[in-house]
C-alpha cells in the first residue's frame, strides 16, 4: 500500500496544477454538461496513466543500468522536481485563461475523449516528471511487479479524480474559476511537486 500512497502523491502533484488543459475540462463542464467534461478529464487521466507506466517501467531498468551513479542522480532528480515545482508557481501569474472550442457542443463523447488525450500528450513535463520520481528513489524504493502496478493505480485515481472534481465545479458553478482559486491551485499542485523532491534529497 505504500506504493499506492506513493502513486497517490505522484499524481495529484502532476493533476492539480491547472493549466490550458485543466481549464478546457472546466468550461467543457461548463457550457456542455459533467458528462463531457467527466470524459475530457478521462482523456487526460488516460495520458497521465500510460506516463506513470512507461516511467515506472523505464525507470526500473534504468536504475539497473546505472546503479554505480545512482547518488548523484537521485540529487539531479531531487534538483529536477524542485526545478518543475518551482518553475509551475513561477508561470502562475503569466498563464491565461483557456477557452474551450466552440465545436465540443457536436462533439461526442469518444470524439472529446480523443481531443483531450491528443492535447494532454502535448506536455513533455508529466513524463519527465514521473521518470524523475522514479529515478530518483533509487534502490529505495521496489521495483516489484506488485508495487508498480499499486503505484501506477495510485496515479490513475488521483488524477481521474481531481479532473472529475474539475468537471464537477464547471457543471455546478456554470462560470469560470477565480483568478483566486487558479492561483491557489497551481502553488499547492507545485508545492506537492517540491515536497518530493525535497524528500528525495533527504533520503539520500
Amino acid at each position: 500500500m505504500g506504493a499506492f500512497l506513493e502513486g497517490l502523491i505522484a499524481g495529484y502533484g502532476i493533476a492539480i496544477p491547472l493549466g490550458a488543459v485543466s481549464i478546457l475540462i472546466v468550461n467543457t463542464a461548463l457550457d456542455h454538461g459533467f458528462r463531457k467534461g467527466f470524459v475530457a478529464g478521462a482523456g487526460t487521466a488516460t495520458v497521465d496513466l500510460l506516463c506513470a507506466v512507461l516511467a515506472v517501467f523505464a525507470g526500473a531498468a534504468a536504475v539497473a543500468f546505472i546503479a554505480p551513479y545512482s547518488t548523484p542522480l537521485q540529487v539531479a532528480s531531487a534538483i529536477a522536481l524542485v526545478a518543475m515545482g518551482a518553475y509551475g508557481i513561477v508561470r502562475c501569474r503569466g498563464r491565461a485563461k483557456a477557452n474551450a472550442p466552440d465545436q465540443v457542443r457536436k462533439d461526442g463523447e469518444i470524439t472529446i475523449y480523443a481531443k483531450f488525450v491528443a492535447l494532454t500528450l502535448l506536455n513533455p513535463f508529466t513524463v519527465a516528471y514521473f521518470l524523475a520520481l522514479i529515478i530518483g528513489k533509487g534502490a529505495s524504493w521496489s521495483f516489484s511487479l506488485g508495487d508498480c502496478l499499486w503505484f501506477v493505480t495510485g496515479v490513475a485515481l488521483a488524477s481521474l479524480s481531481w479532473e472529475t472534481v474539475l468537471a464537477a465545479l464547471g457543471s455546478l458553478a456554470r462560470k469560470h474559476l477565480t483568478p483566486r482559486f487558479m492561483t491557489a491551485s497551481i502553488i499547492a499542485g507545485n508545492g506537492i511537486v517540491i515536497l518530493l523532491g525535497v524528500q528525495i534529497m533527504l533520503s539520500i
